[in-house]
């Protein structure tokens, strides 16, 4: 990690619907331009990625997605309504934010859901992207939501259980959508007691999921400020319960759109929450993407996987 940096430049970009996005410069004025994309969704960027880049080298520009972060209004709130905070809401953000602070072209750096917010955004405008790097990647396809929310549970059945238990019984026997859209509903209900259960319950699953992984952390999802953790999960259960509003496959069927974008695909292979097959199935259909694969890594990362996404953000720093 680089040292703590402050940023030289931020602002709230008013990208319509009633929606302020804040959004952050960092490091050098005169760099290359990168834009780290956050996962979650509805995590927010945390200050600690300012320190993963170098700033003599890049200009990197940070951004807390719709209703959650500094972003305004925000989802913790259940009176904000989500129905403009999509996936298409998102990527136009992105472009907006890019002509707003100049930029022609840009490096895009995320994971896990930021990879999917990338790769649609590049789908979208391959000539605003010169390179991505890719961590944990994601299609959020509804197998991969499917999977992550209801197939994996053959290895935690007591925590999958629970989950399931956190809904209503009228709720509980339908699909994996009907399961996420029921955590949606409570968590805009307007009992705030509601809210904080169906937040912990949700956590308390995806903590189990990275909890056998060498670097995993207890709590590494449910342990964040009230306001952020009900925002996480009640943008989450949006966000899946419609799976993403993206057609089925459509990243990977597109994925000619992304010829002539280098890019780094960093995927750790004991990732249980996120299995191996989606970053392959995507590097096969990509022959600009090289796909490194972290053996002692999990969804959460390693020592190994932090040297990679450093020597790949080294690579393109020099182009």
């Amino acid at each position: 990690m680089y040292p703590p940096i402050e940023p030289y430049d931020h602002g709230m970009l008013d990208v319509g619907d009633g929606n302020l996005v804040y959004w952050e410069v960092c490091g050098n004025p005169e760099g290359k331009p990168a834009l780290v994309v956050h996962g979650g969704p509805g995590s927010g960027c945390s200050v600690n990625v300012r320190k993963t880049f170098d700033p003599e080298r890049y200009r990197i520009v940070l951004f807390d997605q719709r209703n959650c972060g500094r972003s305004r209004p925000h989802a913790c709130d259940p009176a904000t309504d989500l129905s403009a905070n999509t996936t298409h809401h998102l990527i136009a953000d992105m472009e907006r934010l890019r002509e707003h602070l100049g930029i022609d072209k840009w490096l895009l750096y995320g994971g896990s859901w930021g990879s999917t917010l990338m790769l649609a955004y590049a789908e979208a405008y391959p000539e605003r992207v010169s390179e991505m790097i890719i961590v944990a990647v994601t299609m959020t396809r509804r197998s991969e939501i499917d999977w992550l929310y209801r197939g994996s549970g053959r290895f935690f059945p007591e925590e999958w259980e629970r989950f399931r238990q956190g809904v209503p019984e009228a709720d509980r026997d339908g699909d994996t959508f009907a399961l996420l859209a029921a955590y949606s509903r409570l968590m805009a209900d307007p009992d705030p007691e509601v809210r904080a259960k169906a937040a912990r319950d949700w956590t308390a699953w995806e903590d189990a999921l990275i909890s056998q992984e060498t670097n995993g952390k207890p709590g590494a999802y449910s342990d964040r400020p009230p306001d952020a953790l009900l925002a996480f999960v009640r943008i989450c259960a949006h966000y899946f319960s419609n799976a993403a509003w993206l057609e089925e496959g459509v990243l990977l069927r597109e994925a000619g759109r992304l010829a002539g974008i280098p890019a780094v695909l960093i995927h750790g292979r004991m990732d249980l929450s996120g299995p191996l097959i989606t970053p392959w199935e995507l590097a096969q259909a990509w022959p600009d993407a090289r796909l490194v694969v972290v053996e002692d890594s999990g969804h959460t990362g390693s020592e190994t996987m932090r040297k990679e996404i450093f020597a790949a953000q080294d690579a393109f720093a020099e182009r």
